[in-house]
């Protein structure tokens, strides 16, 4: 049941590729595969206007990391259940995984300057806040 309904969510599914998860079996499958993994829970598109802008800028820092990290859109009929798990209500919401384990979060929309480094900051990081190979 695909419920996305603002044109700059769903073209992250159409037109970049991100798989669109309407389960938590999907959303546990997507995180726990190698690698880093970005979830984008972008809430009710209609209550929430930062929602299209956050579909907007997603994109844009997948790309100015090169690719470090795949993304994934969260259905809005599951994005309740994933924002408990993870206990963080606000959306839209950024949540980071590294093989299964939460590394960050970044609720609402930012500063272009303060994602570059709030994702460089859990990058760097592992789920335990330590820091993993050399710098950056």
């Amino acid at each position: 049941m695909m419920t996305m309904t603002h044109p700059l969510i769903s073209r992250l599914s159409t037109d970049c590729g991100w798989p669109h998860l309407t389960s938590l079996a999907a959303v546990a499958a997507f995180v726990q595969a190698p690698g880093v993994h970005c979830l984008f829970v972008p809430g009710n598109p209609e209550k929430n206007l930062e929602s299209s802008d956050a579909a907007v800028i997603l994109p844009e820092l997948h790309k100015a990391f090169q690719d470090r990290f795949d993304c994934a859109v969260v259905d809005e009929s599951i994005d309740s259940a994933v924002q408990d798990v993870v206990g963080v209500s606000k959306t839209p919401l950024l949540i980071f995984y590294r093989e299964g384990a939460q590394i960050g979060t970044i609720p609402k929309v930012r500063a272009w300057d303060d994602y570059l480094a709030r994702v460089s900051h859990i990058l760097s990081h592992g789920p335990e806040g330590e820091t993993e190979g050399g710098p950056e």
